[in-house]
């Protein structure tokens, strides 16, 4: 077979969830089926790490795109003229962007629907992008892949799109996630926090991923337990809004929050691992990879009783209203103080995280790629 990846997101050095999720799927396909050929299509010049072996081609397709007007022209005129030269007998779209304008059939994959459910959460021209084209692209696409049973159910209330073309591939983390002995962390927390216990957020900086309410019920946990802790804020600052700039502003203990900016990939197990534990308190997510990274490294976890959270926590973390800076702030206290809670949540995610590894994942896309070829026998949901 000859198979078409849109690889627009594997960006050295920049990699953020759905360029994970590219590079560690691929990686892995690539390798496990050398008898068919991947055409590996970037928007710019690439890092030769992302070429995986013999049986990958890379191309660089103008412009590089990172706007909506720009997305138009890649997907719908660019990729299109490629795709007819090289005469793939699958797209794999890993991201929520795929081409109107090709007959070859498609795997789009949709991580998740945070754009209809809250628009004002991303810049206005993405906003609207998404919500005028991703029903279409779920409609047109061959079949579909999402990263959670959360997920597929919106896509399926949402867009109307039949159960039987949407598979359920779950997300993965890497192996380098793993417990730090007592000196390890000990050294991670005097570089980063004078060597202080610190709680972490995992995140890039955008609306949905709640941190004003981290930093509220941060606030709040120093304030009532007078424990001297310090919130380690580790992510792009892609989109920070003025919640986050009023709750640092009125933060008695501004000094004690931390900001690292995007951590590089062999430093950010580390930083993980250190951690007392993981707050991911986001009010929509379609997986929360960070979650199962923290369960590999024996991290305990807060994180929200909404969307995917409960669904990937399985019982093995804190749950939290995460419009409730009050219920965040108990469950903060309750991580620093409870020796016995987080020995109970590390073991339930040690055995939890057994559920969700890349080799898995790749498994799992594979299948759903051979479907929406036609090649395993199982006929196309209409």
């Amino acid at each position: 077979m000859i198979i078409a990846v849109d690889t627009r997101l594997l960006l050295h050095g920049k990699l953020d969830g759905i360029g994970w999720f590219t590079r560690e799927n691929f990686e892995r396909i690539t390798r496990r089926h050398p008898g068919h050929t991947f055409h590996f299509i970037f928007d710019r010049p690439y890092h030769s790490s992302f070429v995986f072996g013999k049986n990958v081609i890379p191309h660089v397709l103008p412009p590089q795109a990172r706007h909506p007007l720009l997305f138009r022209v890649w997907y719908d005129f660019s990729l299109p003229r490629l795709l007819r030269r090289i005469r793939p007998d699958l797209l794999v779209c890993p991201g929520p962007v795929a081409s109107l304008k090709t007959q070859v059939p498609q795997l789009v994959v949709l991580h998740d629907l945070n754009f209809e459910h809250f628009p004002g959460d991303l810049r206005p021209a993405h906003s609207r992008y998404y919500r005028k084209f991703s029903r279409r692209w779920a409609q047109e696409a061959t079949r579909i892949a999402t990263v959670s049973e959360f997920s597929k159910s919106d896509i399926i209330s949402t867009y109307g799109i039949s159960a039987e073309k949407i598979d359920v591939v779950y997300n993965g983390a890497a192996e380098r996630f793993r417990p730090l002995t007592a000196t390890e962390a000990g050294q991670v927390r005097a570089a980063y926090t004078s060597g202080q216990p610190y709680f972490l957020f995992l995140s890039s900086i955008l609306p949905r991923k709640n941190l004003h309410r981290l930093l509220r019920a941060f606030g709040q946990f120093r304030q009532q337990s007078g424990l001297p802790y310090k919130l380690v804020v580790a992510g792009n600052p892609y989109h920070p809004t003025d919640a986050v700039t009023r709750a640092l502003a009125e933060m008695p203990c501004r000094e004690d929050v931390v900001f690292t900016g995007h951590l590089r990939s062999e430093e950010l197990p580390r930083v993980i691992g250190a951690a007392r534990g993981l707050a991911y308190v986001s009010y929509f997510e379609g997986f929360g990879i960070p979650i199962v990274e923290a369960f590999r490294a024996g991290v305990p976890v807060v994180t929200s009783n909404v969307t995917a959270m409960p669904e990937i926590a399985a019982g093995a973390a804190l749950l939290v209203d995460p419009m409730s800076v009050d219920d965040i702030t108990g469950a903060l206290k309750r991580l620093a103080t409870d020796d016995f809670l987080c020995q109970h949540l590390i073991e339930k995610g040690h055995e939890r995280a057994g559920m969700f590894t890349w080799d898995r994942t790749a498994d799992l896309l594979w299948q759903s790629m051979m479907r929406a070829a036609g090649k395993d026998g199982i006929p196309q949901a209409p």
